[in-house]
């Protein structure tokens, strides 16, 4: 397991803080794939190397290794210890978590505390709050495989969506976003879910969409189905980022409905597997045209009759 090292990031950070008052102890809660990244990206603005807190004590040593932190066996050291807090960890968990957090409140300072998740806004750091932290949500979004110094590269220049609990809060968290070279962009509490949902659809939903593509074409007999779809689905995505949905092509925008209806039966013939995924994105598609009304109406009207739901 490749491990990172610290002295140079150390070494920068400790010159960095005898001319910048404004660095302060990192504190990290969680030991997977966004905590790494997070430590990483973190530590050329901490005074000392930032500390990786996790409840399984091997998780702990073994990532705190693995980047070059210091691994924290109590959840008391990081709130003594630590003005800046990230608590990155599965959504499930983060309530819990946050109660953990809460039962040690802060003294004689008032830390900032803010959590990863897409799904929560604010308002689920109220323990904290109320225990004299500023909180807030910094969502990236990005996606994070396991290459935790790539990762912390990648933020520079991503969006991070915020949610502060305050006005004080938002613009420490902005300040935050500032350090890691990422850009916020503000997301009202009440529509955090709907925010994460799209990035889920839009993310999540690709790798399905590809794999079921990928299925197909190895029933059609093709040995490197990702090699064929790369320079098309490369394509399309670059046309759907800059046009929307303008971008489409395809036997549904033409509306040739003898395409679409052949392409049912050889779904259902050879991969049977793939026909809900296509028969529902491609009733989607077709609602979209509709409320367009780019598509002849005739033929608009045949493929309705085809894609009916069931």
């Amino acid at each position: 397991m490749k491990s990172y090292d610290w002295r140079n990031r150390h070494r920068r950070a400790t010159s960095a803080a005898m001319n910048d008052p404004s660095l302060h102890p990192f504190g990290i809660v969680g030991t997977g794939r966004v905590a790494q990244a997070l430590a990483l990206a973190v530590a050329p603005h901490s005074i000392a190397r930032p500390l990786l807190w996790g409840r399984t004590p091997d998780s702990v040593r073994s990532a705190a290794t693995r980047i070059g932190a210091t691994a924290a066996f109590s959840i008391d050291r990081l709130m003594a210890e630590c003005d800046i807090i990230a608590i990155a960890v599965a959504d499930d968990a983060l309530a819990d978590v946050i109660v953990d957090m809460a039962a040690t409140p802060p003294s004689g300072r008032v830390p900032f505390i803010f959590h990863v998740s897409g799904r929560s806004g604010a308002v689920v750091l109220e323990p904290l709050r109320a225990a004299g932290a500023l909180t807030a949500a910094i969502h990236p979004a990005m996606t994070f495989t396991g290459d935790p110094e790539g990762e912390a590269l990648r933020m520079a220049g991503a969006r991070f969506a915020i949610t502060g609990s305050t006005t004080e809060a938002a613009e420490q968290a902005k300040h935050i976003v500032k350090l890691l070279g990422g850009i916020a962009i503000e997301i009202a509490e009440e529509k955090r879910a709907l925010y994460h949902a799209a990035l889920c659809h839009a993310s999540n939903h690709l790798v399905t969409l590809i794999a079921g593509a990928a299925g197909a074409l190895k029933d059609a007999g093709v040995d490197d189905p990702s090699g064929l779809l790369a320079p098309l689905v490369r394509a399309a995505l670059d046309n759907s980022l800059a046009y929307g949905f303008t971008g489409l092509s395809g036997p549904l925008l033409r509306g040739d409905v003898q395409t679409i209806s052949d392409h049912l039966d050889t779904l259902s013939k050879y991969s049977p597997a793939l026909l809900p995924a296509y028969h529902a994105m491609a009733r989607a598609t077709l609602d979209e045209l509709k409320r367009g009304a780019t598509t002849p109406s005739d033929r608009l009207t045949a493929l309705d009759s085809l894609l009916a739901v069931p």
